[in-house]
């Protein structure tokens, strides 16, 4: 008697799982399935590898799977971003996307191979990493109020560099010069960064990433004269905010952020949100975060959606009256 009770139980069981939605068990089987892949749409040893690969490591350990991280550089992240807008939507393929690759190139390019906001699912935000405006030494400015005052008065010393057209250096150039209001020329580099010519007096200023620059700032090689966050940062306490140099409600923040192709199961979703939300807590993760600058700040799916809905137009705006535009 008690086999046929086991055996009816077992049917009753198995018509359960038959009769559920193919999502719902691919849903339950997820993450065993097979290794996620962790796109990074930059290069080795940029702001987005560093976090995309703590993300990897730290996530893998969370759902005990393998996690891949597949560097896809290249048109300001936007081949790596297409890659995973084109990937089936069952979480085994996640994007580490930027303000680069979900705001500005969609402006930046005239044809931009993916929509950032209708081929995504907003997973989470990681946070976000402040430029610092550095000039050299040699110039003999001390604050940002002077950097203006030369600037305006001699056109030799307006130019500013970046490693190339829509990178969040550059972008925070234009937004400088918009704001106080003096054409600004923009130099993009392509292999030796442009920090180096900052340093050597070629170039008068340029907005760069904190965890790029501070050691630079450290040495003494380039002098900081802002930082970009709204407050300070605790790697440079006596380097003041743009705001506080007197240039009103300037704020540029290149921010972090994971995202799943569009149509990715909610409980996956929501899932990964909360398990990001735990890394970045992690004594060691945030160490290691805080050693290239970057402030954490996570979110829910849909504040970061809305996140990527402000910024677009924000930065269209300025890409717009810059003139920048790529193919």
């Amino acid at each position: 008697m008690t086999d046929r009770r086991e055996f009816l139980a077992s049917l009753g069981a198995a018509a359960l799982t038959a009769g559920a939605p193919l999502t719902s068990r691919a849903e339950s089987a997820w993450p065993s399935a097979r290794p996620i892949t962790y796109v990074v749409p930059f290069f080795a040893g940029s702001s987005a590898d560093v976090v995309g690969r703590l993300m990897a490591q730290k996530l893998g350990a969370a759902l005990h799977q393998s996690f891949v991280v597949d560097n896809k550089a290249g048109a300001g992240g936007s081949i790596g971003a297409s890659a995973v807008a084109r990937a089936a939507p069952d979480g085994y393929t996640l994007l580490g996307g930027t303000s680069g690759t979900q705001a500005a190139n969609a402006t930046l390019y005239r044809s931009l191979p993916y929509d950032p906001v209708k081929d995504f699912e907003p997973v989470a935000l990681i946070g976000s990493v402040p430029s610092v405006l550095v000039v050299s030494p040699s110039l003999g400015v001390n604050t940002v109020g002077e950097l203006i005052a030369l600037m305006k008065k001699d056109e030799q010393h307006r130019t500013f560099g970046s490693a190339g057209a829509g990178t969040s250096p550059h972008l925070a150039g234009e937004l400088f010069s918009e704001t106080i209001g003096v054409p600004l020329t923009h130099v993009a580099y392509k292999g030796q960064p442009a920090i180096l010519d900052v340093a050597g007096g070629r170039l008068t200023f340029m907005f760069d990433q904190l965890g790029t620059t501070l050691p630079m700032v450290q040495s003494g090689k380039v002098k900081a004269l802002a930082v970009s966050s709204p407050k300070r940062v605790n790697a440079l306490p006596k380097v003041p905010t743009m705001i506080e140099s007197g240039v009103a409600g300037f704020t540029v923040m290149s921010w972090h952020a994971i995202f799943a192709p569009k149509g990715t199961p909610k409980a996956i979703v929501d899932r990964l949100n909360a398990e990001v939300k735990k890394a970045v807590r992690a004594p060691d993760a945030a160490a290691a975060l805080d050693s290239i600058g970057l402030q954490v700040a996570t979110s829910t799916p849909a504040e970061l959606g809305a996140l990527v809905a402000r910024e677009i137009p924000r930065w269209g705006e300025v890409i717009r009256k810059s003139g920048a535009t790529l193919d």
